[in-house]
């Protein structure tokens, strides 16, 4: 079945960067568009990212642009969100999914705080 495995969560100071990864299994990885979402408490989970089956196109949401950079490695089946700059508002739970499935992994929590 699919499995997609979080990592690269952290606390981080603002301004600071962290790299978050997802490791997919149980599905044709290359032939699928990936994203990242995130969950701040209370809010709504929101599409932060996205990137096409072989990585030609991306986009992201308003409010991570020019900070954050979604990449992905078919050979690992393996999606990436660099994240820099951070800020206090960027602290979440950060998933990832791929666009052919419902599944989601249990998620990785990104803190920015001083």
């Amino acid at each position: 079945q699919v499995q997609l495995v979080e990592s690269g969560g952290g606390l981080v100071q603002p301004g600071g960067s962290l790299r978050l990864s997802c490791a997919a299994s149980g599905f044709t990885f290359s032939n699928n568009h990936m994203s990242w979402y995130r969950q701040a408490p209370g809010k709504e989970r929101e599409l932060v990212a996205s990137i096409t089956s072989a990585g030609g196109w991306t986009n992201y949401a308003d409010s991570v642009k020019g900070r954050f950079t979604i990449s992905r490695d078919n050979g690992k089946n393996t999606v990436y969100l660099q994240m820099n700059s951070l800020k206090p508002e960027d602290t979440a739970v950060y998933y990832c999914k791929a666009l052919s499935f419902r599944s989601w992994g249990q998620g990785t929590q990104v803190t920015v705080s001083s």
